[in-house]
C-alpha cells in the first residue's frame, strides 16, 4: 500500500499537470485553474498507484492526504465536494510584481513623451502619478483581502482578525451548520461541548408553527481558529451519546448573520422551545430520570424497550400513584446503571411512546 507522502505528491501532481494544460489553453487568464470532484481525483490516484478503487486502506489513506494538503492550504476542498489548487503566496508576489513593471513602463512612455513640458507641470504630473500608483496598491490589496477571505471588503479593518484564513479554515468561515443534535441539548451544553472553540451566537432550528426542535442549529464563533477547532476535532465527537455533524455553512446574501442576540429560539437556551420543554440542569453524575406524561398502558417491559433504542440500560423503574385512589400520576422515575446512560436516555425527550410525547428531566 502507498504511503501518505506518495498519495499527497500524486494528488498534487495531477491536478497540477490538469492545471498547467488549461492554462495553456487559457493563456488570457491569469487565474487559470482546474478542479476534481473528490471521487473522480480519487480514481484517478488509485489506478495511478495499480490499487483497487474499492480499497478501504487506500480510500482512508487518500482522504487523509487531502486533509492535510488542506490544513497546509496546498489545496481547497469546497462545500460542493471540489478539490482545487490553491495559487502559492510566490505566485501571487510574482502577479503583483508583473502588474507593477507594467506600471512602470506606462509611466515611464508618458515621460519620455512629454520632455519638453514645463518643470512645474512635469512635477505635476509625477505627484498625480504617485496617487495614481497608491490607489492601485490599495486596490491591488483590497482585491488579495477579498479572494483570500471571501468578502466583501465591508469593514476590512474589523474583519481581517475574524476572517483571517487559518490551517482547517482555508476561506475563513465562522459560521458553522450543526447537525444529529440531541433533543436534551442546551446553549450551556453545546457551548461546553464545542470548548476551547468559543461560541458566539447559537441559533436552534425549529419548526415555524410547533417549535418543536429539529436537531439541527446554526452557530457563530469567535474567529476562523475556532472554526477550525469545531471542524476538525469536534465534528463526528460524541454529545448527549449522538455523533455531532459541524460543517462551515457561509451566510447567504442578505441573511441577518449574527443574530442580534446571543441565543435565538427556545426558552432558556433549550433548543426545543415550546416543543419540547426545557431540562433542568443536570446534577452531577446522575443516574436517574424523571418521566411524565406516559400513556396509563406503560409497564416496565414497554420502558425498558423504549430506552434501549439508544442503548440506555434500565436498572429500574418507579411508578407513581394517587395516595388515596392508587391511581397512576402517568409518571414515575427511571434509574440507570451508570450517567452515560442516563445521558444516552434523555436525549428522549419529547420523543413519542405510546402515542404520546414524554416529559424526561434530570433527577437526584
Amino acid at each position: 500500500m502507498a504511503t501518505i507522502e506518495e498519495v499527497r505528491k500524486l494528488i498534487l501532481k495531477t491536478i497540477g499537470s490538469s492545471s498547467s494544460s488549461s492554462s495553456k489553453k487559457r493563456s488570457s487568464s491569469d487565474d487559470a485553474s482546474s478542479s476534481f470532484k473528490v471521487k473522480k481525483l480519487r480514481k484517478l490516484v488509485l489506478l495511478s498507484l495499480q490499487t483497487d478503487e474499492d480499497d478501504k486502506g487506500a480510500k482512508k489513506t487518500f482522504k487523509k492526504a487531502v486533509q492535510e494538503l488542506e490544513v497546509e492550504q496546498r489545496l481547497t476542498l469546497g462545500s460542493d465536494g471540489a478539490i482545487t489548487l490553491r495559487k502559492s503566496e510566490d505566485d501571487i508576489k510574482k502577479n503583483k510584481k508583473s502588474k507593477k513593471k507594467k506600471k512602470e513602463k506606462k509611466v515611464k512612455r508618458e515621460e519620455d513623451d512629454d520632455d519638453d513640458v514645463e518643470g512645474n507641470s512635469h512635477k505635476r504630473r509625477k505627484h498625480n502619478d504617485d496617487e495614481k500608483d497608491e490607489t492601485i496598491q490599495n486596490e491591488e490589496e483590497d482585491d488579495f483581502i477579498k479572494n483570500e477571505e471571501g468578502g466583501d471588503g465591508v469593514d476590512a479593518e474589523n474583519n481581517t482578525k475574524k476572517k483571517k484564513p487559518c490551517p482547517g479554515n482555508p476561506n475563513g468561515e465562522t459560521r458553522l451548520f450543526l447537525g444529529n443534535l440531541p433533543f436534551a441539548v442546551n446553549d450551556a451544553s453545546l457551548r461546553d461541548f464545542l470548548k476551547p472553540a468559543i461560541t458566539t451566537h447559537v441559533k436552534w432550528i425549529t419548526d415555524s408553527e410547533t417549535g418543536q426542535f429539529y436537531g439541527s442549529a446554526f452557530i457563530e464563533v469567535e474567529g476562523t481558529k475556532d472554526g477550525a477547532i469545531a471542524t476538525t476535532e469536534k465534528n463526528g465527537q460524541s454529545l448527549l451519546g449522538r455523533p455531532i455533524k459541524i460543517n462551515y455553512a457561509p451566510a447567504r446574501e442578505g441573511d441577518v448573520w449574527p443574530p442580534r442576540t446571543a441565543v435565538v429560539t427556545g426558552g432558556k437556551g433549550q433548543a426545543g422551545g415550546s416543543g419540547v420543554k426545557a431540562m433542568s440542569e443536570k446534577p452531577e453524575n446522575c443516574v436517574k430520570l424523571f418521566v411524565g406524561n406516559l400513556s396509563y398502558e406503560i409497564d416496565d417491559d414497554i420502558i425498558v424497550k423504549f430506552f434501549g433504542n439508544v442503548d440506555a440500560e434500565v436498572k429500574a423503574a418507579r411508578w407513581l400513584h394517587h395516595k388515596d385512589s392508587g391511581d397512576f400520576k402517568g409518571c414515575g422515575y427511571v434509574e440507570f446503571w451508570n450517567t452515560e446512560a442516563c445521558e444516552k436516555g434523555a436525549v428522549l425527550n419529547g420523543k413519542n411512546l405510546l402515542g404520546r410525547p414524554i416529559r424526561i428531566d434530570w433527577t437526584d
